[in-house]
C-alpha cells in the first residue's frame, strides 16, 4: 500500500488518508500512529471502499505514516462488527473502535517490570508488622502494592525489607503467559437433562459455524456446568471461548467455579484491572494465548485471534445496555460478533427477555431447556403478602409473617435474605418543620441518605455532601426525618429485631470490587452471615446451600415510572432473586410483600406460570408496536444553557420527516430534566419493526447545525427512559 485510509481515534473526525513510507508495512486492520497538526495520534488502517472520506487528497499532499504498532492487526471481523455498531447505533466509528484498542500500552511491544519476592534472610530487626509480612507473602511474588495489600502492613514495611535483604527485586516479563485451561480437569456428574443439553451445545461448537441458541433453565438447574461442556470443547478445538458477565462482583464466584472445573482462572476484563493486567490480557488476546476470557460488556470489542464460542450469562440484564457514549446493547452485539466471526453464541438465562424468546419463536434461535434444578434441590414456595390486609407495625417495614419466617431460619441455623432493590437508608430526606427537600444541585433526583458513611448522594451523577445539623431552609435543629427505607434502614430493622442474628448489607456501595465479593461469598459459606440484606446485586450468580428465605420488601417499587418493560422487570428480578432459596437439599421459601397481590406479574411469580405472564406481556407489545414488533430511538437533547437546550430540542422536532410507519412524540423535559448540570429534553421515536430508522434518524440530524454547547445524542433501542 502507498495509501492508507486511516481511522483516527477522534470521534469528532471522519477517515484520513496517509502516505505509507517505503518498508513500512501496513495492511486493513493495522494499528498504527498518524500525525495530526502538532500531535500523534492511534488508529487504525481500514478498506478505503468500505470507509468512505468526505474529500479525496491527491498523494502529493499526503503525510507519511510514524509508525506500525507492534500488535496483530483488527481482524476482518472484528473490522466488520465495529462497522455495523456504528451503523446501527448511529455512533462515530472511531468510538466503537476507541472500545478495541482499550490498553494503549498493550501497543507499546513487548515490556519487564521489577517484581519483589522474599529471599528467606531474616533482618536483624524484626518488628512484628515486618514479620507478620514475611509470613504472610510465603513465596509470593509481585510488585510492592501488590504484596503490602497481601500482608495488610503499608508500602513502606515492605520497602524496609527490601533494604534490609529480605525481599529482593527480579525483571519480570509483564506479558507472562497465563496458564491453559484443562477441558478434562474435573468433567461434572451431569443429569440427563443436562448430559442432553450439553450434547446439544457441544455439537454447536463442533459445527464451528454461526448458531444462536437460548439456554432457558429454571434458577438452580446448572446452566453454568452445562455451557462449561460447550468451553471445554471449544479448548480442546483450540479455540478462544469469551463469557459476558452483566456484574464485575459476578466475576470472583465464576472464577472459582471455573477453577474447580479447568484447573486454572480464565483472563478476566473488567473495569476493575490495573493497566497493567490490562494491558497484559489485551495482548494474551490478540495473539490468541488467552484461551478463555470472562467479562463485563467491554470484553466483546477485544481483538480475539481465533474466537470459537460466545457466553452472554444472564443474557436477560438491563445491565448489558450501554448508556453512556456508544449506547450499544451488549447481548444483541455479541450475537452480531458470533455471526461475523461464523461461531456459535449462547445466550444463558433462567428469565429471557422477550425480545430473546420472540426470536426462539421465528426460529431464528434455537432453545435448550433445563426445566427442572439439579439433583434433589427443588423449586422454593412462594407466597404473597398483602401489605394491605397485613400491613407491618407503624415505623416499620418487615411484615409480621416475612418476620416470622426469619426467626424460624435462625432457629434452624439457615440463612435468610431480604431483596430490595434501593441502596442507602433511605430515598428522601426533608424537614418536618418547613418542608424542605434535600434534592442534587447537578440532577433533578432527590439525594438519597447513607448512614453507613453519614452522607448524602446523588445516584446518578454522584455528588455527595455531609448531612447537616441544621435545616438549610429555616435553620431549625433535630428537624431532618428520612422517608422511605433503603437496605440500610431494613438493615437497621433487622438489627433492632433479631440483635444477635449477624447481618450483612450487599449493594454496590460494600461490594464494589471481585475482592469483595469474593469475601463476601466467603462469610456466607462459613456461615459467617445469618441475614442478608442486598439490592440487585445478590439476584443472581450466587450459590448458597444453606440459603432457604427470601423476602422481597417492596415488590411494587419496580412497577413505578410507565417503563415498557417495567413488568417484566419486575418478573426477571424478583424471580432471580427467589432462585436463591432452597438451592440445597433443605427447601426454600419466599415472601413477596405488595400492595396488589392481584396484578398479573404478582400472580404469575405465585403460581410460577411465567408462560401465561410472558403470553400476555407478548401481546400487550404486539398491540402497542412496541419491541420486538416495533421499534424506539430516543433522541435527547442536553446543554448547561437550559435555553439553547429548549431551542435546539424544538428544532429538531420542526424538522422531523414525516415518514409512514414512523412518529415522532417530543420534545418534551426529560423525566431527570437536568443531570449533571444538563439540561434535558427529548424526542421519542417510534417505528414499525420493518423500517431503517438510522437512515431517517442520520439524514434528518444531519441536515441540523445546532450550537457547539448542545448536544445531540441518539439511543437506538433505549432501555432507560429517564
Amino acid at each position: 500500500m502507498s495509501r492508507a485510509r486511516v481511522l483516527v481515534l477522534n470521534s469528532a473526525l471522519g477517515p484520513l488518508d496517509y502516505r505509507v513510507p517505503h518498508g513500512m508495512h501496513v495492511e486493513p486492520g493495522s494499528i498504527v500512529v498518524a500525525p495530526l497538526g502538532p500531535r500523534q495520534l492511534t488508529g487504525v488502517a481500514w478498506e478505503a471502499e468500505r470507509m468512505p472520506s468526505d474529500a479525496e487528497v491527491g498523494d502529493n499532499r499526503l503525510r507519511n505514516l510514524l509508525a506500525v504498532a507492534d500488535a496483530p492487526p483488527l481482524a476482518a471481523p472484528l473490522r466488520r462488527l465495529v462497522e455495523w455498531t456504528a451503523d446501527y447505533y448511529l455512533a462515530p466509528p472511531a468510538a466503537v473502535v476507541r472500545m478495541a484498542l482499550s490498553s494503549t500500552s498493550a501497543l507499546e511491544g513487548s515490556r519487564t517490570a521489577v517484581e519483589y519476592r522474599a529471599t528467606g534472610h531474616v533482618p536483624d530487626r524484626l518488628t512484628p508488622q515486618r514479620a507478620q509480612a514475611l509470613e504472610r507473602i510465603g513465596d509470593r511474588q509481585g510488585l510492592i502494592r501488590e504484596l503490602a495489600t497481601i500482608a495488610d502492613v503499608s508500602d513502606a514495611v515492605i520497602r524496609g525489607l527490601v533494604k534490609a535483604g529480605a525481599i529482593e527485586g527480579v525483571e519480570v516479563d509483564i506479558d507472562s503467559p497465563f496458564p491453559v485451561p484443562d477441558a478434562d480437569h474435573a468433567p461434572p456428574a451431569l443429569s440427563d437433562d443436562q448430559r442432553a443439553a450439553a450434547d446439544t451445545l457441544v455439537a454447536g461448537v463442533r459445527a464451528d459455524a454461526f448458531a444462536p441458541t437460548l439456554l432457558d433453565g429454571v434458577t438452580g438447574s446448572g446452566k453454568t456446568e452445562v455451557y462449561f461442556e460447550a468451553v471445554a470443547e471449544a479448548i480442546r478445538a483450540g479455540r478462544q471461548v469469551l463469557v459476558l458477565l452483566p456484574e464485575i462482583a459476578l466475576t470472583e464466584p465464576f472464577l472459582k467455579r471455573f477453577h474447580d472445573r479447568f484447573g486454572c482462572e480464565p483472563v478476566a476484563w473488567h473495569s476493575g484491572l490495573r493497566s497493567t493486567q490490562r494491558r497484559r490480557a489485551w495482548r494474551a488476546i490478540s495473539t490468541g494465548e488467552a484461551r478463555v476470557t470472562v467479562g463485563a460488556r467491554s470484553a466483546l470489542f477485544l481483538p480475539y485471534a481465533r474466537l470459537g464460542l460466545l457466553v452472554v450469562d444472564e443474557a436477560h440484564e438491563t445491565s448489558f445496555k450501554q448508556e453512556d457514549g456508544v449506547h450499544y446493547h451488549a447481548r444483541d452485539v455479541a450475537v452480531m460478533r458470533a455471526k461475523f466471526e461464523g461461531c456459535p453464541v449462547i445466550l444463558a438465562s433462567a428469565t429471557p427477555a422477550i425480545e430473546t424468546r420472540h426470536q426462539v419463536a421465528l426460529g431464528t434461535y434455537a432453545e435448550v431447556k433445563l426445566p427442572a434444578r439439579f439433583g434433589a434441590a427443588q423449586m422454593p414456595t412462594i407466597e404473597a403478602i398483602d401489605l394491605i390486609a397485613e400491613p407491618p407495625e407503624r415505623g416499620r417495614w418487615l411484615s409480621g409473617r416475612l418476620v416470622g419466617g426469619i426467626a424460624e431460619r435462625l432457629e434452624k441455623g439457615e440463612q435468610s435474605l431480604l431483596f430490595l432493590n434501593r441502596r442507602g437508608y433511605a430515598p428522601l430526606t426533608l424537614c418536618r418543620t418547613c418542608g424542605h427537600r434535600f434534592q442534587c444541585p447537578n440532577c433533578t433526583a432527590w439525594m438519597v441518605e447513607h448512614r453507613l458513611t453519614r452522607r448524602l448522594a446523588c445516584h446518578h451523577c454522584g455528588h455527595v455532601e455531609p448531612v447537616p445539623r441544621l435545616c438549610p431552609e429555616c435553620k431549625e435543629e433535630d428537624t431532618l426525618v428520612a422517608c422511605g427505607p433503603g437496605v440500610e434502614r431494613i438493615a437497621d430493622e433487622v438489627a433492632a429485631l433479631f440483635p444477635e442474628a449477624k447481618t450483612a448489607v450487599v449493594t454496590s456501595d460494600t461490594i464494589w470490587s471481585p475482592a469483595k465479593a469474593a469475601e463476601f461469598v466467603g462469610r456466607m459459606e462459613a456461615g459467617d452471615i445469618d441475614i442478608v440484606v442486598g439490592t440487585q446485586l445478590v439476584t443472581k450468580g450466587y450459590h448458597f446451600p444453606n440459603l432457604t428465605l427470601v423476602g422481597v420488601v417492596d415488590a411494587d417499587l419496580g412497577l413505578d415510572g410507565g417503563d415498557l418493560r417495567a413488568a417484566e422487570r419486575t418478573f426477571q428480578q424478583i424471580r432471580q432473586v427467589s432462585g436463591r432459596a432452597g438451592r440445597g437439599e433443605k427447601p426454600g421459601h419466599v415472601f413477596i410483600q405488595t400492595h396488589a397481590p392481584k396484578a398479573g406479574v404478582m400472580q404469575a411469580l405465585v403460581t410460577g406460570d411465567a408462560e401465561a405472564f410472558y403470553a400476555a406481556e407478548t401481546e400487550a407489545r404486539a398491540e402497542a408496536g412496541a419491541p420486538p414488533f416495533g421499534r424506539y430511538a430516543a433522541i435527547v437533547v442536553s446543554s448547561e444553557d437550559q435555553a439553547a437546550a429548549m431551542e435546539t430540542a424544538r428544532l429538531v422536532g420542526r424538522a422531523a420527516p414525516e415518514v409512514e410507519g414512523m412518529h415522532v412524540y417530543g420534545p418534551a423535559p426529560a423525566p431527570l430534566a437536568m443531570l449533571r448540570g444538563r439540561h434535558r429534553y427529548r424526542l421519542l421515536v417510534h417505528a414499525r419493526r420493518a423500517l431503517d430508522v438510522q437512515d431517517v434518524i442520520r439524514a434528518w440530524l444531519g441536515a441540523l447545525d445546532w450550537p457547539a454547547k448542545v448536544r445531540v445524542a441518539v439511543d437506538v433501542d433505549p432501555y432507560s427512559f429517564l
